[in-house]
């Protein structure tokens, strides 16, 4: 299902003999909002970070090694996609840039057998005594998702 407001864009990746290049995003990219900061989080096979949603930030989403399931849950009243759930898996072998806007929750857990490292670009700098960060319990049953493997 498709979340109101979320980009999902394919990465083009250049490959030669002396290795790979992929921009993620740029200044004049239609996706572009604003510049926060840059960062990376890494995340281990089968672990869960999530859910957390914010009310200002939209986030730019990349993952650069590994993969994630990553998923975005719609809490906002008054979109038309109020209760969706979206599960994408990017990585390495499926190159995205993903834009969530304020108010959808999300979260990724690592999959496969090596740590996933995740690049966010977000629109605001990240303010450690009153962060525009809101966590949701990933295994509390608030949002309807089961992270569970789901190999059948």
């Amino acid at each position: 299902m498709a979340i109101e407001g979320v980009l999902v864009r394919h990465l083009s990746v250049h490959v030669d003999e002396r290795g790979r290049l992929m921009e993620i995003l740029r200044r004049d990219d239609p996706a572009f909002r604003a510049f926060g900061q840059v960062y990376m989080t890494s995340v281990f096979p089968g672990v869960v970070k999530g859910w957390h949603y914010h009310r200002e930030q939209w986030d730019h989403f990349a993952v650069v090694h590994g993969t994630v399931k990553m998923v975005l849950y719609d809490r906002r009243p008054d979109s038309s996609s109020k209760g969706e759930v979206m599960e994408l898996y990017p990585g390495a072998h499926n190159p995205l840039l993903v834009v969530i806007p304020p108010e959808v929750a999300h979260g990724f857990k690592g999959v496969g057998t090596v740590e996933a490292i995740v690049v966010n670009i977000p629109t605001e700098p990240y303010h450690a005594g009153e962060p525009d960060e809101y966590r949701i319990d990933p295994h509390g049953g608030e949002i309807p998702y089961d992270w569970d493997l789901k190999d059948r």
